[in-house]
């Protein structure tokens, strides 16, 4: 199949996010991110793979067979126009979308939470859900003007943790935090001048528990912030000014697990 066949050239629009809205679909970049979506019944729809990638991955073949996935053999250029990777690894999914509405996940009670207010880089989103996945969360919010969790880089960055976790998309980052702390979270704001030292944070972080990260240059705004039940810092003991979004993330994500864990 070449780059021309109509069905590569419907799933190449989904690199448009208009397109995947008005859709809810999407592509999965990379034998990770299909084999995630694989184990997600119902998620892909197709998938489309170069001669060489499916003798290099007859696991995934076997798979998507399995599913009832239908595994379509596409020439190296088909394959390139639907990726964005300089290096495609040639094997891409048409999937559908994941996210469920906020309230009906809290629902499930969730004890670790990470929220994203604003987050625009789709590396830094892609990130943060990997590693919130990594650290045992429950589920990631994408709020505000948070970038599109579809995003081809936020799902080749989440390596396939976007099929391994629960993710909301919310368009007020404040009802967020509302709808969790009538959930029963409670919710800490990353902040440098917080009033609490992250490493005196154990009883807090013991309870329930929803991390509330802001924009990479911005951070969080105040107003935001200050719904937060506690404003919660990362002590910097050596001379770097500060973390970046990413790392902050996944330094407060690992301590309460840490704790909560170990209770």
């Amino acid at each position: 199949m070449t780059a021309g066949n109509a069905r590569v050239k419907e799933a190449r629009k989904l690199s448009r996010r208009s397109a995947r809205s008005e859709r809810r679909l999407f592509l999965a970049d990379g034998p990770k991110a299909v084999e995630g979506a694989l184990g997600v019944p119902g998620c892909p729809v197709e998938v489309f793979a170069t001669e060489s990638a499916t003798d290099q991955q007859p696991a995934l073949a076997s798979a998507a067979a399995a599913a009832g996935v239908p595994w379509t053999v596409v020439d190296d250029r088909a394959l390139a126009s639907l990726s964005d990777s300089v290096t495609p690894a040639g094997v891409v999914a048409v999937c559908r979308f994941l996210d469920r509405p906020l309230d009906t996940l809290l629902e499930r009670s969730p004890r670790l939470v990470a929220v994203c207010a604003d987050v625009r880089d789709p590396g830094n989103a892609g990130t943060v859900i990997r590693t919130a996945d990594a650290a045992g969360a429950d589920l990631v919010v994408l709020a505000g003007t948070s970038v599109d969790p579809y995003n081809p880089k936020t799902v080749r960055a989440t390596v396939g943790s976007l099929f391994h976790l629960p993710v909301a998309v919310a368009p007020d980052p404040a009802a967020v935090v509302r709808s969790l702390r009538e959930a029963g979270l409670a919710v800490l704001a990353t902040a440098g001048a917080g009033e609490v030292d992250l490493f005196e944070a154990d009883a807090l972080l013991d309870a329930p528990t929803a991390w509330l990260f802001g924009n990479e240059a911005h951070g969080l705004p105040g107003e935001l912030a200050s719904l937060a039940d506690h404003r919660v810092r990362i002590p910097l003991l050596g001379r770097a000014e500060s973390l970046n979004l990413s790392t902050a993330a996944a330094v407060c994500l690992y301590a309460s697990a840490k704790v909560q864990r170990g209770r």
